[in-house]
């Protein structure tokens, strides 16, 4: 995108470089409404194309102002993607990001990007989603907030509170230390490749849930696996199949996927996933693994993401 094609004057030069400065910001705040980097990217062209039309002059905070316009744009695309979903076929998943190590060092950034977040706020309204991302991750006020998504500053206290308490039932637990998680999966990753049922029970969870998304075009879990032992039958029996009946050179890379350690399937060398990971304590809880082409664009370069 080509934010600088249209410079006109020294007006549109001013709107070129306030946007330029604010779109990683932009960019986060999108993505963690939808879960999705290329519906992220059109809520930015949406934005910019809005942008360039404002007064500048009469713009007082050009950060907030950006902010607003993004998640009107977000905002009305999530109620279509809310719609779409509905017919997905499978387990629908975020699309993963590769991010640079500093997210990872960014204990805030990393749990409101991190693949359990996401989907905890996938069971938020539009609405609901919006308000609590600019509050509690952001740290928008609430008359910004209430102009973004055209509620009443009082209103949107109310929605901040239900949406937190919703959030916080449901939540991770504290996060880990990176250091923990990355030793967790590559616990993970040497019991698998070596098929060794016990070292995998062993950094399991007894709860673990393994969630998978192929989006129709990969086969995957229609319904989540649910328990160690049934995940680490999975595991090694998956791969003791494609080795054995299919002739298939499966690897696993270690890679750092919204903010979180993860592990990058190939097969035959060809990327096939990206497997990510929740550590709770020094074991893993959650695995979620896309397979589904149309969002695995994203894990060949790193994304940048920021909070300011």
């Amino acid at each position: 995108m080509n934010y600088g094609s249209s410079v006109r004057d020294d007006g549109t030069d001013a709107a070129t470089e306030a946007f330029v400065a604010h779109r990683n910001l932009l960019f986060t705040v999108a993505y963690e409404m939808l879960g999705s980097a290329a519906d992220a990217e059109d809520v930015l062209q949406e934005t910019w194309l809005r942008w360039i039309e404002v007064e500048l002059a009469e713009v007082e905070d050009r950060r907030a102002y950006l902010v607003r316009i993004t998640t009107r744009q977000a905002l009305n695309r999530l109620r279509t993607m809310k719609r779409r979903r509905e017919a997905y076929v499978g387990q629908w998943l975020p699309e993963p990001l590769l991010t640079a190590p500093d997210v990872a060092e960014d204990v805030e950034l990393a749990e409101s990007v991190s693949m359990a977040m996401m989907l905890v706020l996938e069971t938020l309204s539009p609405t609901e989603r919006a308000v609590f991302v600019l509050r509690e991750v952001f740290d928008v006020g609430y008359d910004d907030i209430a102009a973004a998504v055209d509620k009443s500053p009082a209103a949107v206290r109310q929605i901040a509170h239900r949406a937190r308490r919703h959030v916080d039932a449901r939540r991770p637990r504290q996060a880990v230390a990176p250091k923990v998680a990355d030793a967790a999966l590559e616990s993970f990753r040497r019991a698998v490749e070596s098929g060794d049922p016990q070292g995998l029970l062993d950094v399991l969870a007894p709860q673990v849930v393994l969630v998978s998304d192929g989006g129709g075009f990969k086969q995957t879990l229609l319904r989540p696996i649910a328990g160690a032992d049934k995940v680490a039958r999975f595991m090694l029996g998956g791969l003791h199949r494609a080795r054995t009946r299919t002739m298939i050179e499966i690897g696993l890379t270690p890679t750092v996927v919204n903010g979180s350690p993860a592990l990058l399937v190939r097969m035959n060398g060809e990327v096939d996933g990206v497997l990510a990971a929740r550590v709770e304590d020094d074991r893993i809880t959650g695995l979620y693994y896309v397979r589904n082409p149309e969002k695995l664009g994203r894990v060949g370069s790193e994304t940048p993401l920021s909070l300011g």
